[in-house]
């Protein structure tokens, strides 16, 4: 059974810096692409990064030259550098994984808070 086991939220004051992390197990299908989401309270859910299994992103304009994102083939894991965070930035972070022939999969969801 497919899990995507989310890592490294919390609470940062403005200007600080977090990574989450996204580890996803239990299948041999290839994943071809991961990414991050978020959602802030009364908001939809806003795509953040993705990620291909090649290497190609791309970023919402409001994290971009901010955030980083970066994957480990071999782990099936994704990573979110975020710095320079802003209130704004408050929401749960979801992380995604496609897998060929499966379809997406969600993480848990991982809270990033940011405090003026």
């Amino acid at each position: 059974q497919v899990q995507l086991v989310e890592s490294g939220g919390g609470l940062v004051q403005a200007g600080g810096s977090l990574r989450v992390s996204c580890a996803a197990s239990g299948s041999s299908f290839v994943i071809n692409g991961q990414g991050w989401y978020r959602q802030a309270p009364g908001k939809q859910r806003e795509l953040v990064a993705v990620i291909t299994r090649g290497g190609s992103t791309k970023y919402a304009d409001s994290v971009a030259g901010r955030f980083t994102i970066s994957g480990d083939n071999a782990k099936n894991t994704v990573y979110l550098q975020m710095n320079n965070l802003k209130p704004e930035d408050t929401a749960v972070y979801y992380c995604y994984a496609h897998y060929v022939g499966l379809g997406d999969y969600w993480g848990q969801g991982t809270q990033v808070t940011v405090s003026s």
